[in-house]
């Protein structure tokens, strides 16, 4: 069992990776950055120049920004001067209306924005932003998190200097080490009452779906699954539902959707495939709230693990790590034990590995498709004591090396297909 001082860090570690999002959380980070920058200034800059590291870029290069029918970092970086309140975090645009972006286009043009990558730098996840009027300028850099910033500056006054050495880590925020078994053990043990909070992430995802069926956003691939022709082809079963409800929600944030969902270590696409198939099990089967509440915290709290050694970005597609959290989640509904769980997540490490990032764009609705019909087989296979065994390929006798085993190629061993995936995108 685990001690009551433990499960309180737990909690405030889920409550900090999972929270809600506005638009792919790349370009919302730089627009945070860029409205962090301009409260330091004043006043509204003249110009904003933009240095980022290039998993930056390559995930906010063809993705909508929300509420203005437009793609890409220029009007993320003006809506963020113009009418960004860092306060609002990942919520950064929630403000924004058409006369917002019309003068957001006009800022554009008038060519007050400057995009390039930041050299020298070893953190994928890095924002700096310049700002200047008048004269004076002001800087904010965020590193390591979507919303930590490291440092602050107004002309010669340094507000903030964490320094780069705390990018990677949790400036200020507890450690909390985990393995499968805690996870595991936290949220099938925990009390119920710790635990309900991750209802808001069924609620707030399960949402944005639905909102995703009454539109045509993206490739429409969530609406598409609903559709007669594909019935006859896949069937009306739970599994088309959870195929159709987590790929819709990702159809419109990709989109640009003004929907907020709950997102996970950064990612909303993270959040929602940690959360809908969880949910649509739940539901088609006729789980209790406690069940639902218990599988979600374990598929989320999953997540978090694995990208702990991960990192925020990496050039491994996020559907991977997430889609292994609603494998857990769904193997337990099931009736799965932390053997069987453990079955799951090997599985998933078996199939989907390597799987690449090519950048947040309508399309990852087709990898969160993937990721999770995937995770539906492993529960399966998991369920009738089928698990991929040691001598094959990267897995390990342990689950917990197995997931090291994962996060090592994503996080060190792909990190020349990173570069090469962005040579591609931005010589097209």
């Amino acid at each position: 069992m685990i001690k009551a001082e433990e499960r309180a860090q737990i909690i405030r570690l889920i409550q900090r990776e999972v929270v809600p999002a506005i638009g792919c959380t790349e370009p919302i980070a730089v627009a945070l950055c860029v409205a962090k920058a301009t409260e330091t200034l004043g006043c509204r800059p003249q110009q904003i120049d933009v240095r980022l590291s290039a998993n930056i870029l390559k995930n906010a290069m063809g993705v909508g920004i929300p509420g203005t029918g437009m793609i890409g970092l220029p009007i993320a970086i003006a809506l963020g001067a113009l009418i960004g309140k860092s306060d609002y975090q990942l919520e950064v645009l929630r403000d924004c209306t058409p006369e917002a972006v019309a003068e957001g286009r006009l800022f554009i043009e008038e060519k007050r924005i400057q995009i390039g990558l930041k050299e020298g730098i070893t953190e994928k996840l890095y924002i700096e932003v310049c700002c200047q009027a008048d004269g004076h300028q002001a800087t904010a850099i965020i590193a390591g998190g979507h919303t930590r910033f490291i440092y602050l500056r107004r002309d010669e006054e340094l507000l903030l200097d964490e320094g780069a050495s705390t990018a990677n880590a949790s400036a200020g925020e507890e450690e909390v080490p985990l393995s499968l078994r805690k996870v595991y053990e936290f949220a099938t043990e925990s009390p119920l009452d710790e635990l309900r909070f991750i209802l808001d992430t069924a609620r707030l995802n399960k949402a944005a779906a639905e909102r995703s069926f009454q539109g045509d956003y993206g490739h429409g691939l969530g609406r598409m699954l609903q559709g007669e022709n594909e019935k006859r082809m896949m069937g009306d079963s739970i599994f088309s539902r959870i195929l159709s409800y987590t790929s819709g929600a990702c159809d419109a944030r990709m989109a640009g959707a003004m929907i907020p969902v709950m997102s996970n270590s950064g990612s909303g696409n993270q959040g929602i495939s940690a959360t809908l198939p969880v949910v649509v099990y739940a539901e088609e089967t006729h789980q209790s709230e406690e069940r639902l509440i218990r599988a979600l915290t374990l598929s989320h709290l999953t997540v978090i693990y694995i990208k702990q050694s991960l990192g925020r970005l990496s050039a491994l597609c996020g559907c991977v790590v997430a889609a292994t959290g609603s494998s857990c989640g769904i193997t337990w509904l099931m009736g799965g034990d932390y053997e069987r769980v453990s079955f799951a997540v090997q599985n998933m490490i078996a199939n989907l590995t390597g799987m690449i990032c090519d950048g947040a764009k309508p399309s990852c609705a087709l990898k969160v498709t993937t990721g999770v019909s995937t995770a539906v087989l492993s529960a399966v296979m998991a369920m009738e004591n089928r698990c991929v065994k040691s001598v094959e390929g990267i897995i390990d006798q342990d689950v917990d090396r197995s997931i090291q085993n994962l996060t090592e190629i994503g996080k060190n061993g792909m990190n020349e297909t990173d570069r090469l995936v962005l040579q591609i995108m931005t010589s097209k």
